[in-house]
């Protein structure tokens, strides 16, 4: 009996938006081919809708992507171009993060003079513990709805993620015990989600508006902020450009910190292995203040 559980009946096809979400999906369907279409070194706002991506996606039984207009301007284009009609918008193979999660910074109205925002709100989830845990019940829950024959399997391997994930919960939250109350500057919204967690505060953004680089008045204006309200750090991926970060850095004599945002780089593979590395740079530049 046990032999015939170990395995799904069938293959699936799993393109995923974000690097986050292929990590996730290897947790739940390790036997399924599985693809992200961006990396942790590339801003998911900005993909060109490149042949090889139609490609992968026109063999896709389901589609992860974070939503709340994270990618609204390159994956309608390569779903059209795709021609899957597995994949589109109310099929069973496509599953948003953001229709399953509650998400933070959500806004009543947007223009386009607040620049890159989503008012369906900050579409970062991957560093909530507690929305990693509901994203992959809804992935399970697609992956049943797909492959109902191995139920039993991902119901399974699904079981065994949440157990690691809560006992590692567990962990990190005590490891992280000295970064609450602490203050940061950052690039974008991008680390919300892991502030909100982390009981950590961002006093200030590298972005004028988001979306848009810094500007001299802009940084002279935060260079202010951090000589009455001192941070830990100034906090940017690396997909953001340094030089803001470094400039604020070199004269209010706070770090400049390049955290991980996602697995797939610096020998990162797993969701596991990206908090941990995550809480271990934020805890030596706290060590330094």
């Amino acid at each position: 009996m046990a032999a015939t559980m170990s395995l799904p009946s069938q293959a699936l096809n799993i393109f995923t938006c974000e690097p986050e979400y292929a990590a996730l999906a290897t947790e739940l369907a390790p036997e399924a081919s599985i693809y992200s279409a961006t990396s942790a070194l590339q801003d998911p706002h900005h993909v060109q809708a490149r042949p090889s991506l139609i490609a992968k996606l026109r063999r896709a039984d389901l589609m992860i992507c974070a939503g709340s207009e994270l990618e609204i301007g390159w994956l309608p284009m390569l779903q059209m171009k795709s021609n899957n009609p597995k994949v589109r918008d109310g099929q069973p193979g496509v599953l948003y993060a953001a229709d399953v999660v509650d998400a933070l910074g959500k806004l009543d109205k947007v223009d386009r003079s607040m620049g890159d925002v989503h008012a369906g709100g900050n579409p970062h989830f991957h560093f909530s513990p507690t929305r990693i845990e509901q994203i992959a019940e809804a992935i399970t829950a697609k992956l049943i709805l797909l492959d109902p024959s191995s139920k039993a399997v991902y119901q399974q391997k699904l079981a065994d993620f949440r157990e690691r994930w809560q006992q590692a919960e567990s962990k990190w939250a005590q490891q992280a015990q000295p970064l609450k109350g602490q203050k940061v500057v950052a690039y974008h919204s991008s680390y919300l989600y892991l502030f909100d967690w982390l009981g950590m505060e961002q006093i200030g953004d590298l972005e004028p508006k988001p979306g848009l680089p810094p500007t001299t008045s802009h940084l002279a204006s935060l260079l202010e902020l951090t000589e009455t309200n001192k941070p830990m750090a100034i906090i940017y991926t690396g997909y953001q450009d340094s030089r803001g970060a470094n400039w604020l850095s070199k004269r209010a004599g706070v770090p400049a910190l390049q955290l991980p945002f996602g697995p797939g780089v610096d020998g990162i593979d797993t969701l596991f292995e990206l908090y941990d590395k995550v809480i271990a740079d934020l805890l030596a530049a706290a060590a330094e203040k």
